[in-house]
């Protein structure tokens, strides 16, 4: 691909941008089933915090993973293919998790809800697909907007304790379900991958081990897992924290998760936009001075509504800053044949960084003192601050030349 000018890619490409990231955000919101149910199925199974809190990072762990695989797929069957193969492939453990929550089984949650992960892997495809549409100088943007995709957090955060209230818990399920398989619909009518789109037909897993070989990956996985990482976790952890902390309703405590996750959404192609203006190294280092003030200001458990609003949805201001900016930056450096592969790797530890908070926070809850406040500290303020120091110390603001093309 030229990565110079991307001849052609003006054509149809605000569209195609728009529809995958609508496909982000239908699929985020399956990935997110079940942690604005935690509360209800906590309530409901009589089930301890950590009991609780794997079920709510099982399907971030998957999610994670697979963004890997699918990653390096998508260098080599592009992203209109791989659109529409994840949202196929989620529609059945959306059912099951839902068939499993209205048996009431805890072990069958468990297991259909490692495989709702399978929907947490498109983030995987975007990215690649975006750049391929958009010249580097746009590219903060592109990563950017499709980056709030994210927003399926939210729209689950809100919609599904209220679904569950007016139709029953299983036809939620299939309400997602439905959606995800018109999404696929329209992906196999409409989409188009960019003009500029080169299969690259390398096997998987030598362009996965070429990939870790780069010093970019490394870099950017460890800042993502922090930024993308804190996020993932809070819009599925915070149900829970909030119903915990404050006393709030399942659905109050939806509302107010839904506002944290949107918060994070609207800055994360803020976050990129800026990055195609200055160094991202700049971005990234206010998103986590920022992440570190506010995490330590929540320790300290501010009063509701307005003080504990005003932490969380400063705190993912700062997160979803962090995500834009992160990615513009892997768009800046990774070689362009091997962006999939590079994606699916840095957002697979994005991913983990989103799986060990709630288990972190469900094992170090003080229930004497109804606090999380060693989690939040270890969690967020700890990890910002070193990778605060590492961005400063050690990452150049101005970009050396690109690894070489793998």
């Amino acid at each position: 691909m030229n990565t110079a000018t991307a001849p052609g890619a003006g054509t149809g490409r605000g569209f195609n941008l728009a529809l995958a990231t609508w496909v982000s955000a239908i699929n985020f919101w399956a990935w997110n089933l079940i942690g604005p149910l935690s509360t209800t199925y906590a309530h409901d199974l009589s089930l301890s915090s950590t009991q609780a809190s794997l079920l709510v990072a099982t399907p971030i762990l998957v999610g994670a993973l697979g963004r890997i695989v699918v990653g390096s797929l998508t260098d080599r069957y592009g992203g209109r293919i791989m659109f529409i193969a994840i949202s196929l492939a989620s529609i059945l453990p959306v059912l099951a998790v839902g068939l499993a929550g209205t048996a009431g089984s805890y072990p069958l949650l468990l297991v259909f809800g490692f495989f709702l992960g399978i929907a947490g892997t498109i983030f995987a495809v975007g990215i690649p697909f975006a750049n391929a549409w958009y010249e580097p100088a746009r590219r903060g943007f592109a990563t950017g907007v499709f980056g709030a995709g994210m927003v399926g957090t939210a729209l689950s955060a809100f919609f599904t304790p209220r679904f569950v209230n007016w139709f029953g818990l299983l036809s939620t399920h299939v309400i997602i379900a439905v959606a995800l398989a018109v999404t696929a619909g329209v992906c196999i009518l409409v989409m188009r991958n960019s003009p500029e789109f080169v299969p690259n037909t390398d096997p998987v897993v030598p362009k996965l081990t070429a990939a870790l070989k780069l010093g970019v990956t490394w870099e950017m996985s460890f800042l993502y897992a922090i930024v993308f990482g804190g996020f993932v976790a809070f819009s599925n952890y915070l149900p829970t924290y909030i119903k915990t902390i404050y006393g709030f309703s399942a659905v109050d405590a939806g509302a107010r998760t839904a506002a944290f996750a949107l918060a994070a959404v609207i800055a994360r192609p803020i976050g990129g936009a800026l990055s195609d203006r200055i160094p991202p190294k700049y971005v990234v280092l206010a998103s986590l001075a920022g992440t570190a003030v506010m995490a330590f200001i929540a320790i300290f458990q501010p009063p509701p509504d307005i003080w504990s609003a005003a932490t969380f949805i400063a705190l993912a201001v700062f997160l979803g800053v962090g995500t834009g900016g992160v990615f513009a930056w892997v768009a800046r450096r990774a070689p362009a044949k091997s962006v999939g592969s590079v994606t699916g790797i840095v957002a697979a530890a994005g991913g983990l960084g989103g799986y060990f908070p709630p288990l972190v926070m469900g094992a170090t809850y003080d229930s004497v003192d109804n606090d999380y406040a060693v989690g939040l500290l270890l969690l967020l303020v700890a990890t910002a601050l070193i990778a605060l120091a590492y961005t400063a110390l050690r990452l150049h603001a101005r970009e050396p030349a690109r690894d070489p093309a793998v």
